[in-house]
Parts: C-alpha cells; sequence; structure tokens
C-alpha cells in the first residue's frame, strides 16, 4: 500500500527539514568518496610511474639465455603485476609474491585487456580474471615490446567502501537525531499556531445560526512580526466583525420578536370587536339583504382566522423569549386518542390508524401546548393530501425517550422543501394539493413546542410516504 506523504503542517515542516538535511549528507558523502577515490588513485598512479617499469621490464629476460630467467621483484610492492606484449600479444604475464616464477593464467578476455592498454604511461583500470581490478600503465621497452606494470585496486576500494561505511552510520544517527530533535523544534514553534486552530474550532462550534452566543475573547499570540502572529491577528479581526454581526442580528430579532409580540398583542382587541360586531349584525332580527348577510358572514369567518393567526404569532413570541410551559404529568395516550379523534371528525374522508402501546405512556410537560403540536401535525397531513389518503399515528417508548411518529402515503413533500418546512410562513406550494389555506405557522409551532419540552422533530419525505417524528425526553 503506497504511504501518502505527511499532511499536517508539522509533519510536512519536519519531513522537509529531514529531507534537505539527507539531500546535503547524501552531497557531501559522494564529493568526499570521489575525492577520496580521486586522491588514492592519484598516489597510485604515482607509484606505477616510480616504479619505472622494472618489474616488466624483468620479464625480458627469458626470452635472453645469458639472463637470469628470474624477474627483478627489488622495490616492488607485493602484488604488483607485470606483463610484456609483442605486437600485441602477451608473451610474459606475473605477480610478485612468494612464487614469482609461476607462470600466471591469462583468460583470452585478459589478454584484450592488456592488448587494449594505451601505451602512454599513464594509469588505466582493467579487471584480470586471476587477480581482480588493478591500475596499470604501459610503456614502451627497449626491444619494440610494450612493458606493463599494474598494482592492485583492492586497497583503495577497501578504504573508500570503509569511509562510506563510515559515513553511512554518522549521517543515519544525524539524521535520527535531527529527525527528533526537528519535530520537536518544529512542535513548540507551532504552539501558537495551534492556540489559533483551537480558538477557531472553538468559534465552529458555537451555535451561531440563532440566539445570543458569547464569542469568546481574542488571541494573544498576535505579534506582527511572525506569520502565526498575523494569522492570530487576522483571526482577532475576523472574530471581532463576527461578534458585532451577531450583536446587531440579535438586536434585530429582539426587536422584530418584540414587534411581532406588541403587534399580536395589539390586534386581539380590534379582531375581537370586528368579530363581535360581526356577530351582532347577524343577530340582526329584521330582514337582512343577503349580500350584506354575505358580507358579515366573510367578516366573521376572516375575523375568526386573523384570531388564530394572532394567537400563533403570540405563542411563538412566548416561546421565543423563553416563556416557561407547564411541568406537569402528562398522559400522551389519551391526548393522541383525542387529537386523533378531533382529526377524524374534521377530516372523515381519509382513514385514520392508532398504533398505541398497551399500557398508557405519561411524559412530564405543558399537556395543552403538546396536544397542539400533534393536533397541527395531524391538521397538516388532513388539509395537505387528497381524500382517502391513510394517516398512521404511532407511539413509542425507549429507554430515555418517547417517540410520536404521524405518517401518511401521500404525495409527499419535495425534497428541496424539506430543509425549511419548520421554518414560519413557509407554504408547501408544491408539496401537495391543498383545500385549504393556512397561516405557515402550524408546524413552526410545532418546533417551537417541542424543542422547548427538550425534544426534537424531524420529517422524512418521499412520494407515497411521508413521516413526521416527535420525539420527547422521558
Amino acid at each position: 500500500m503506497r504511504r501518502l506523504p505527511p499532511r499536517t503542517l508539522r509533519g510536512q515542516l519536519t519531513a522537509g527539514l529531514v529531507t534537505l538535511l539527507a539531500l546535503a549528507c547524501l552531497a557531501v558523502g559522494i564529493t568526499t568518496a570521489l575525492a577520496l577515490r580521486g586522491f588514492l588513485m592519484g598516489r597510485l598512479d604515482e607509484q606505477l610511474s616510480a616504479s619505472g617499469g622494472r618489474f616488466a621490464a624483468s620479464l625480458e629476460h627469458e626470452a635472453r639465455p645469458d639472463a637470469d630467467n628470474r624477474p627483478d621483484t627489488r622495490g616492488q610492492a607485493e602484488s604488483t603485476f607485470g606483463a610484456r606484449l609483442l605486437n600485441g600479444s602477451v608473451t610474459q604475464a606475473a605477480v610478485v609474491d612468494d612464487t614469482t616464477d609461476r607462470p600466471l593464467p591469462l583468460t583470452p578476455g585478459d589478454r584484450r585487456a592488456l592488448a587494449a592498454v594505451p601505451v602512454d604511461g599513464q594509469g588505466h583500470s582493467i579487471r584480470i580474471s586471476a587477480l581482480g581490478a588493478y591500475r596499470v600503465s604501459a610503456v614502451q621497452g627497449d626491444d619494440q615490446d610494450t612493458l606493463i606494470t599494474g598494482l592492485p585496486l583492492h586497497p583503495v576500494e577497501e578504504t573508500v567502501h570503509r569511509l562510506e561505511a563510515v559515513e553511512a552510520v554518522l549521517f543515519g544517527a544525524a539524521l535520527v537525531a535531527t529527525g527528533i530533535a526537528g519535530a520537536l523544534w518544529v512542535r513548540i514553534s507551532l504552539r501558537p499556531l495551534q492556540r489559533v486552530t483551537a480558538r477557531a474550532a472553538e468559534v465552529a462550534g458555537l451555535p451561531l445560526a440563532s440566539g445570543e452566543v458569547a464569542m469568546p475573547g481574542p488571541l494573544s499570540d498576535t505579534d506582527s512580526r511572525t506569520e502565526v502572529g498575523q494569522v492570530g491577528t487576522a483571526l482577532n479581526h475576523m472574530l471581532g466583525h463576527i461578534e458585532n454581526a451577531l450583536i446587531r442580528r440579535q438586536a434585530s430579532e429582539e426587536r422584530l420578536r418584540q414587534f411581532a409580540a406588541d403587534a399580536s398583542h395589539e390586534l386581539r382587541t380590534p379582531v375581537a370587536n370586528i368579530r363581535g360586531h360581526a356577530e351582532l349584525a347577524l343577530r340582526h332580527r329584521g330582514p337582512v339583504p343577503g349580500e350584506v348577510r354575505h358580507a358579515l358572514e366573510r367578516i366573521d369567518g376572516e375575523s375568526q382566522r386573523m384570531t388564530r393567526l394572532v394567537d400563533d404569532l403570540l405563542l411563538l413570541a412566548r416561546l421565543d423569549a423563553g416563556r416557561p410551559l407547564g411541568h406537569e404529568p402528562v398522559d400522551l395516550t389519551l391526548l393522541i386518542l383525542n387529537a386523533t379523534d378531533d382529526a377524524r371528525a374534521a377530516g372523515p374522508d381519509h382513514r385514520w390508524f392508532l398504533d398505541l402501546p398497551d399500557n398508557p405512556v405519561t411524559v412530564t410537560g405543558d399537556a395543552h401546548r403538546l396536544q397542539q403540536a400533534i393536533g397541527n401535525i395531524l391538521a397538516n397531513a388532513r388539509t395537505h393530501t387528497p381524500p382517502g389518503t391513510e394517516v398512521t399515528v404511532t407511539l413509542t417508548t425507549d429507554q430515555n425517550s418517547v417517540s410520536v411518529s404521524v405518517s401518511d402515503n401521500g404525495p409527499g413533500i419535495p425534497e428541496e422543501l424539506q430543509p425549511e418546512v419548520f421554518g414560519r410562513f413557509v407554504r408547501a406550494h408544491h408539496a401537495r394539493s391543498r383545500s385549504a389555506g393556512g397561516s405557515g405557522l402550524g408546524l413552526a409551532i410545532v418546533h417551537a413546542v417541542i424543542t422547548a419540552h427538550g425534544g426534537t422533530v424531524t420529517v422524512t419525505s418521499s412520494p407515497q410516504h411521508t413521516a413526521f417524528r416527535l420525539t420527547l425526553p422521558d
């Protein structure tokens, strides 16, 4: 499996530091090894030049009857190689050791390599099968022959390899130590950035969508001479702007809520007066023209609808202000039975089903508001589904919660509208067929009431299935 590069800034800085040091160590190691090898090869070439080819020249004695027929090894280093070539062919080859007079076996490849050595007195590297790597130098002999003298490269290679091994150990230890020290140094250097990250995460976890929000204080690490300090300064400025925006938004929401509460409260009296006068006019004993009676009936009906709207706005204003609700045992089973009976009476063309546990289920809360919330859900299912729709009310219990589910097999709610379905004055124009108008506050009241009880309300919808689920703490 391919390992991914470190993604954290700390990991990247540490890895970059170690990588740069590794490249520097590699460059130093290669440079020193090449320099040492060049120096040793130069010394080896000097030794070849100083030998003057005496050992190779002594190999000519075998060709002269009056000679001693033994190679001259005086002043020659151990393992010195000598060879004599005549007309490009090797006639003699020997190496300085205890048995110098023993002929040295050469392969055809060795003979070709020796014949290819330039006669320039300079050092050249070749490999002899029986001896290994050698540094050789070729000079012209007195008898129009070629004399080759060589010294082994093994000491040079051994010294270079020993230097490489020492450098590998030292550089490896330096990389490990630098990696550990660099990680600690980077960790300490990035502590201010970690505080910036923690503060940003703290702000991200705050409920900024609504309500009064207490913003955390500014960061202290704001040294403009450092990059982290500049980030901290920018974050402090951003937090300040966010706090000011939240304060203005909260003040605007408070003014709007106060206006809704005040307007609703002020509207209750004139709406009640209008309704009262309309009812009084309808009770007039004398003859009333048909057009006038119809107008009075419309005034009475609209005043009743406006009364419900004002009551809903006042309820939402009280819930927004955190007004306490009732806190008493509520028989949720009986409440669901009554709410379903009311819905069945209002919608006899729907099919209503109940799925309740055998034993009564009791919760703590405000019975009137809970019945209003469940009634709103049932009214929503009744008014936004066609006749013949099946509506099922299910009550289930868990260890720490109680759930009420209202589901139907109607057309469903469009997916793009589902996140906003509990908003205020939201109407599902394209969601379901509707036979009656609404204020768009029913589901908003459901959400506010259930939230005030410490519960949650959710909706899932698709064609032929829509379910509202109300969850209350047990």
